[in-house]
């Protein structure tokens, strides 16, 4: 899977000039009603100004979207977010029904990714739901369709 920055090149940087807009310039005649090179000039530096709504470094954006695509993970920082608070695995292990091993790996996986927080209290370990887990869950939330 191609992330945005090698969509981006690939499209703008490495493709050729005459395929990057051979297809633009049909699309500005369509809407216009006609299309010259300054047309195409004029869009192509308007598309140009989105890069850099682009993060130069999206790994750890891309880590947190793919760690949530794993329905023990997501399920466990489901399960953390509607609890409000610190649970033990002892507490999530009930309500998760797979492994303890994979318990540990997911909450691990949740931790790298930034969307729980972990703290050990003797041979207790407690998980919390970070912001951006929060923030990445509500989102979700407020676009979801209902059937």
């Amino acid at each position: 899977m191609q992330g945005p920055i090698q969509l981006y090149e690939r499209l703008f940087i490495y493709a050729p000039m005459s395929q990057q807009t051979d297809r633009l310039e049909r699309l500005l005649t369509e809407e216009l009603g006609e299309c010259c090179a300054a047309d195409v000039e004029e869009r192509l530096a308007s598309l140009r100004t989105y890069q850099s709504e682009i993060p130069t470094n999206p790994d750890a954006d891309l880590g947190a979207l793919k760690t949530l695509g794993n329905d023990t993970r997501y399920s466990i920082v489901r399960l953390l977010s509607a609890a409000s608070r610190e649970m033990c695995v002892c507490e999530i292990n009930p309500v998760v029904d797979v492994s303890d091993s994979a318990i540990s790996h997911a909450l691990s996986d949740l931790y790298d990714a930034g969307l729980v927080t972990r703290r050990k209290d003797g041979t207790w370990r407690y998980y919390q739901v970070t912001d951006r887990a929060e923030a990445l869950l509500a989102a979700l939330d407020e676009t979801r369709e209902e059937n």
